[in-house]
């Protein structure tokens, strides 16, 4: 089974920070992406940064220079938010994905619960 649980989140001004927690486990192949998603209400979901096992990082240009994410270890990401602005706010969620290029492999589409930030200004 693959489990996943979000935990950080909070009500911060603008230009403060907060880091956020993913603990993922399960399948290697499952977790061997874990991607940070975030969405407002009536919006898809953004995806503003990605991180592989090995800890090689991707950010969206919305986050880029005031995100940063890492895994220090297979199981826990956790990702850094500073200067964070007012249009940051959304429900933030941590998503399993397989390697790129697996798509021999089953799915692994596995969401947390998600966890909200609210930056006010």
């Amino acid at each position: 089974q693959v489990k996943v649980v979000e935990s950080g989140g909070g009500s911060v001004q603008a230009g403060g920070s907060l880091r956020l927690s993913c603990a993922a486990s399960g399948y290697t192949y499952c977790i061997y992406d874990l991607n940070w998603y975030r969405q407002v209400e009536g919006k898809e979901p953004e995806l503003i940064t990605r991180v592989d096992i090995d800890g090689s990082t991707a950010y969206a240009n919305s986050v880029k220079g005031r995100f940063t994410v890492s895994r220090d270890n297979v199981n826990m990401v956790y990702l850094q938010m500073n200067s964070l602005k007012p249009e940051d706010t959304a429900m933030y969620y941590c998503k399993t994905d397989r390697r790129p290029g697996t798509d021999y492999t089953p799915d692994c589409d596995y969401w947390g619960q998600g966890t909200q930030v609210t930056v006010s200004s």
